[in-house]
């Protein structure tokens, strides 16, 4: 499911495109200024952004850069103001798209399915093996498949929850594999912007993602720490991507 985050200031925009969006099986988020967005974004990473430039408290141009320091979604701006330095503006600092206030339902959907395209689908995402569990990023879901025992029928996958934090960072580590991520590169692209020094909450997120995750949390087999310096996935030789 496409999750959407509809930013506006306006409240009677924000239901209707809530709602229209939900009929339409996108998950939806809502945020009315421009700080409350970007920290939507961090917690719920989303997989597009529906953006007015004019909020109370961040101009939007803000909010697209600082979404842009960490994530590539696509950008939809939905704005009133028609001057094409405006439009310039939005696409030079990393919009999308533009549509002008007022806007056709019809047409919006058009412009998301598009940008969804171009930025590729959940169906595109891989599924990743390690040991026993499957991590489908598509689904977002960690199973542990079961053991099947002699002449017996296999048994239903036991679910891993994680919280959504955990499920970004190891999303991040998951689609860079052998890839050393610096700390800093790791907390600007999961807990967003203003965050680099927060070396704490990734010690802690690491260690919460290995108890779950790892045969033996103390001696991890693919999220390793590379002292002084972050963290990689590294894939063993029977697991694929």
């Amino acid at each position: 499911m496409t999750r959407v985050l509809v930013v506006d200031d306006e409240p009677q925009i924000l239901r209707a495109l809530r709602i229209n969006l939900r009929v339409r099986d996108y998950q939806v988020d809502v945020a009315a200024t421009g700080t409350e967005a970007l920290q939507m974004a961090a917690r719920h990473p989303p997989d597009l952004v529906i953006l007015d430039l004019g909020l109370p408290d961040l101009d939007g141009m803000e909010v697209i850069q600082g979404l842009r320091g960490w994530t590539k979604a696509p950008i939809i701006v939905l704005s009133g103001r028609a001057d094409s330095l405006d439009k310039v503006e939005a696409l030079d600092a990393g919009a999308d798209d533009y549509i002008t206030k007022p806007f056709g339902v019809e047409e919006l959907l058009a412009r998301m399915r598009a940008a969804v395209r171009r930025t590729g689908t959940a169906a595109d995402l891989p599924r990743i093996k390690l040991g026993d569990l499957i991590v489908d990023l598509a689904a977002k879901r960690v199973t542990r498949q079961a053991a099947v025992p002699a002449g017996g029928h296999s048994a239903q996958p036991d679910d891993i929850r994680l919280t959504p934090t955990e499920w970004h960072l190891l999303e991040v580590l998951l689609r860079h594999p052998g890839k050393l991520l610096s700390r800093n590169q790791l907390l600007t692209e999961v807990w967003g912007p203003g965050y680099a020094d927060a070396t704490g909450n990734l010690r802690l997120y690491m260690a919460q993602l290995r108890r779950k995750l790892e045969p033996d949390p103390a001696r991890p087999r693919w999220l390793i720490t590379e002292p002084g310096m972050g963290y990689r996935y590294q894939p063993g030789p029977d697991e694929d991507d």
